[in-house]
């Protein structure tokens, strides 16, 4: 019997759940976190996307997703991928970690994303260490929230959360997001409890966020960049043309994959004699290009405000 379809919407923000496959455990050590959290600064940096909160315990993690607009099987294939190679070649074993694919659902309202939030904050209460002391589990973003635990990666963006209490100044929202966290805590708010909220609200939630689009032509993306890189539109990167900058490609192909979705073989096709494995390698030379270089990163971010 087929699986049944994952959810997704271009403005929605997801509650994300993995689990390890049940004879291991996903993270065995404090550096197995660690590296799964720099995996995701890597990745919401590369594809524009945004943590809002995260756990992560023994064998499993929770995210506060917010793709804005990215697809987000292909954000999750690239973060659980990177994070399973780490984890066989460092224990020496091979196979799958995570246990089948991962959970995410749909949060459909200002108040399912605040229950989201406090639950996932709260999940190390039933650590012996940690029950009524939530906020000190070091790989939670609870602490990070409560401004006792400073945010080393600069992973977690605080300001939808704020903006939901109505409050930009950071010793009232530590105040009241406290008092909230814990009210659910003790009110014992689960995620099957979470998921009956979800399903008496209204499903026509839109919020104010600023959502990417994410759905331009790829001959739109070579025209763009086309005109501003080498000062004429270019026929086609299929060509066998024999000036082709190396920048001008790695930006192409780059962008190809953040705002047009595709993957790296679908990008091959817009490309003249490149294989999948040069793709993701010219991809990853066009984010450096965008993060190292300021002319790079403007032009970029004219491309995210553009019309497709």
């Amino acid at each position: 019997m087929p699986r049944k379809a994952r959810e997704k919407s271009e403005a929605s923000i997801y509650h994300i759940m993995c689990r390890s496959v049940s004879e291991y455990l996903l993270f065995r050590d404090s550096d197995d976190k660690e590296y799964y959290l720099g995996l995701l600064k890597r990745y919401t940096e590369k594809y524009k996307c945004k943590i809002y909160a995260y756990c992560l315990l023994d064998n499993h993690l929770h995210l506060h997703f917010d793709p804005r607009g990215f697809d987000i099987s292909k954000f999750m294939h690239s973060t659980n991928v990177a994070y399973v190679r780490y984890y066989n070649r460092k224990y020496h074993r091979h196979g799958p970690v995570f246990q089948e694919r991962f959970e995410s659902r749909i949060l459909n309202s200002d108040e399912y994303n605040l229950t989201v939030s406090a639950y996932i904050h709260n999940n190390p209460k039933d650590l012996e260490k940690y029950s009524g002391r939530e906020d000190e589990y070091p790989y939670s973003s609870f602490g990070i929230y409560l401004g006792i635990r400073k945010d080393t990666l600069g992973l977690v963006d605080l300001s939808f959360i704020m903006d939901l209490f109505g409050t930009h100044n950071i010793q009232k929202f530590i105040h009241k997001y406290k008092e909230f966290a814990n009210y659910h805590r003790d009110m014992g708010i689960t995620q099957k409890k979470a998921v009956e909220l979800s399903k008496s609200l209204e499903n026509e939630y839109r919020s104010g966020r600023n959502v990417i689009h994410r759905s331009w032509h790829p001959s739109k993306i070579i025209s763009y960049l086309s005109s501003k890189l080498i000062k004429r539109h270019a026929e086609s990167l299929m060509t066998k043309a024999k000036w082709k900058p190396l920048h001008y490609r790695a930006l192409c192909a780059y962008a190809m994959r953040v705002l047009c979705g595709l993957t790296y073989r679908e990008i091959c096709e817009y490309m003249y004699n490149i294989t999948i494995s040069a793709c993701s390698s010219l991809c990853n030379r066009g984010y450096a290009l965008i993060e190292g270089n300021n002319e790079y990163s403007i032009l970029f971010n004219e491309l995210l405000g553009a019309k497709a």
